[in-house]
């Protein structure tokens, strides 16, 4: 195991790979491509490394919706933030929640004003919290892709079978494949995908697969190191180019065809699926995913009451066009004046994953 791990670092920091897929950029002289990756530690990974400085012109390459917190509705922060507000209820969320707008300001603001607003690593902790606050009502904001639901959906089982009643989950849960159909349909011109490492080691390989039958879109599978990414741009243009239609799954040390079977029926024992708003997107038919009927009493939505709104966007905001692929953070009019990692306007600049904050800490402006 020692000598496998040695051998992963090593061609993870292989100056020689490196250069030799360096040439390989750039003597590609084939049809022009655009390829698109759907996962934020994607985006960071190619922009940290200055990725997209190497391609040559005739590889484009866009971000798409893989960030969580930037896709999630502004009518969702407005709940959490009406919620924050009573005095029985204390929030219990990850951190990069904290500063999206929504109309009645951020979580963050509303914590600076005594909500009782507290930040975890695990879902898991709200348990204690809830345990240790039995006169109060906890609600935990469940947000995420099919990576982190599976964790959210053990959370409500071990709450149910320890007895805990003061816990809820506010779901903005999404799913990847239907997001992927309608990118496909909005005819943003997208050639090829490189798909996400973490989700896919849930959901394996199947959909991509049915993807590729369906509308002809290659794709691969990779992880995060630059020399991951590298590799995936190289393989999926010449597959393009020479109109190889495959899915390929260069993750394997992570990754298998079937996915993690344990971790999906967590997920839906808990979760089923539901259709969801896509901030700056749209309705996306069954991309969501909802508490269910069984598990009734764990859906904040029902607990407290409350209503889904209109989501709605800054003037003047380009999210939807950016998270589609369609228009370049530096397109939009508010990107580095009004909107900035300090004083975000859209949602695709507040999380660490957005693309507008990749592009806003690693480009020059």
């Amino acid at each position: 195991m020692k000598n496998n791990i040695l051998t992963l670092l090593n061609e993870f920091k292989d100056s020689a790979t490196a250069r030799d897929l360096g040439r390989l950029l750039a003597s590609y002289d084939k049809r022009p491509v655009t390829i698109m990756e759907v996962c934020g530690t994607h985006t960071m990974s190619i922009f940290k490394y200055g990725i997209r400085g190497l391609l040559p012109p005739k590889i484009r390459l866009v971000s798409g919706p893989g960030c969580p917190v930037c896709v999630t509705p502004s009518y969702y922060i407005d709940a959490a933030v009406e919620l924050s507000r009573k005095s029985d209820v204390i929030i219990a969320t990850f951190g990069d929640m904290m500063r999206i707008p929504g109309r009645e300001g951020s979580l963050m603001k509303q914590r600076a004003h005594g909500g009782d607003i507290r930040i975890l690593y695990s879902p898991l902790d709200s348990i204690k919290i809830a345990s240790d606050n039995p006169g109060k009502k906890v609600v935990f904001l469940s947000v995420g892709f099919e990576t982190t639901t599976p964790v959210i959906a053990l959370m409500v089982l071990k709450a149910r079978e320890e007895g805990i009643k003061n816990l809820s989950v506010l779901t903005a849960n999404k799913t990847m494949p239907n997001a992927l159909k309608a990118l496909i349909q909005e005819d943003a011109g997208i050639d090829g995908f490189i798909y996400p490492g973490h989700v896919s080691a849930i959901t394996g390989t199947a959909f991509y697969e049915e993807l590729l039958r369906t509308h002809g879109i290659p794709g691969i599978v990779t992880g995060f190191e630059p020399l991951d990414i590298l590799r995936a741009v190289i393989t999926l243009s010449d597959n393009i180019s020479s109109e190889k239609k495959a899915v390929e799954n260069h993750y394997s040390r992570v990754v298998e065809k079937e996915g993690n079977a344990v971790a999906r029926a967590k997920m839906y024992e808990v979760f089923e699926p539901c259709d969801a708003v896509w901030r700056g997107i749209g309705g996306i038919e069954a991309s969501g995913l909802c508490v269910k009927h069984k598990y009734r009493d764990f859906d904040a939505w029902r607990v407290f009451g409350i209503k889904q709104g209109e989501s709605f966007e800054p003037e003047g905001c380009m999210c939807g066009e950016v998270l589609k692929g369609k228009k370049a953070p530096c397109e939009c009019p508010l990107f580095g004046g009004v909107c900035t990692p300090e004083s975000p306007a859209g949602a695709c600049m507040v999380s660490s994953e957005g693309t507008c904050a990749a592009y806003y800490k690693y480009t020059a402006l």
